[in-house]
């Protein structure tokens, strides 16, 4: 049932960095009020629409704030999977029907927080039907709107009739900040994937639209063992990998890969070549790491970009991004930076030569 103090929003977070998407939401909704729903996870309610608030982060993406969707409606559940599918289906006949574009793609993203005898799957396939019965094409992948249900327990005291609740809303895809359910972008592991540091790239090539330039020259710093020099060689780059460590056999004979075994630092002062690309996952101090991508400004093509993370500490971490980035704007235009899912205690930084 919906009630007087519907909520405007459910905002995902990674929980370590949950302060800081906290003052991201609250530079854009001073007024905004949130109740825990899971770890990272929290129903948010303020004066402002969920159409400003989502409009102003495509526009300009916070870096914390992973995934955002809409409560237009909210069901109680009677923790029977049948029982609270009639609830939903009730609720989205009455208020989220209306709303869907019959020309658009579309998919249903469900989460359970709650101790419930059913699954998110449970749940996606008839809520699915039913909106494909208005017109709409089903597309898990990349669809263009989204049904997002978040089933959760709300803490007492709260003014839903239920300890279990269905928190229901539509919205286009390009609102949510991420395509997948609470920003979980997973990939499929490869067998012959060298590291799990390689979704890092992919994630961050396909959250920030980079196309890379067809037989790019490509430099990865800090290359071993291998992961993003694979990944980028996948994407139809050359690629120079440096590092004084090894790298996987299967990267370091594939013909398309230059191993320098040396430092990041050393190769700088050692005649580089121009890139296309350069990328840079080195477990450094941020505001080094920042320092070292400056100085590679110069090996650059003009229409180069960099790919690198930012390596956060437990403590200060506003203040060494803050500094982190100002040293990059010496040399680049930031053209992205979050805190991707499959980052850890760091953020993914896009860069463009200014």
């Amino acid at each position: 049932m919906s009630t007087d103090l519907a909520p405007t929003l459910i905002l995902t977070a990674e929980a370590d960095f949950l302060d800081l998407a906290l003052e991201e939401l609250r530079q854009a909704a001073p007024d905004a009020q949130t109740t825990p729903l899971a770890d990272g996870v929290l129903l948010v309610t303020c004066q402002r629409s969920f159409f400003e608030l989502a409009e102003g982060w495509r526009q300009h993406p916070p870096i914390f704030i992973r995934h955002i969707c809409p409560v237009q409606a909210i069901a109680p559940l009677r923790s029977k999977l049948n029982t609270d599918l009639s609830i939903m289906r009730q609720q989205i006949n009455e208020t989220i029907l209306p709303l869907i574009d019959p020309e658009l793609t579309f998919s249903v993203q469900s989460r359970i927080f709650a101790d419930l005898p059913y699954k998110p799957f449970d749940l996606n396939t008839p809520l699915a039907e039913l909106i494909t019965h208005t017109g709409p094409t089903l597309d898990v992948r990349a669809p263009h709107q989204i049904l997002s249900v978040v089933c959760a327990t709300v803490a007492e005291p709260s003014p839903f009739a239920t300890p279990h609740s269905a928190f229901l809303g539509f919205s286009l895809a390009l609102h949510n900040l991420s395509n997948w359910a609470g920003g979980m972008r997973r990939f499929a592991r490869e067998t012959d994937q060298v590291s799990r540091a390689e979704f890092k790239l992919l994630e961050a090539l396909e959250i920030f639209k980079i196309k890379l330039p067809p037989r790019g020259v490509a430099l990865d710093l800090g290359a071993s063992p291998g992961g993003w020099t694979r990944v980028l060689r996948q994407q139809d780059q050359y690629v120079t990998a440096i590092d004084p460590g090894e790298l996987e056999p299967r990267v370091a004979n594939d013909r398309g890969v230059r191993h320098r075994r040396m430092t990041a630092e050393q190769y700088l002062f050692d005649e580089p070549d121009q890139f296309d690309l350069i990328v840079n996952d080195m477990r450094m101090d941020a505001r080094d790491s920042a320092r070292l991508i400056v100085a590679y400004a110069k090996q650059l093509y003009r229409h180069g970009l960099v790919i690198m993370t930012l390596k956060l500490p437990e403590q200060n971490r506003r203040t060494v991004i803050d500094h982190a980035l100002n040293i990059l704007q010496q040399a680049y235009t930031i053209a992205g930076a979050r805190q991707l899912f499959h980052n850890r205690s760091e953020i993914t930084v896009y860069l463009r030569l200014k």
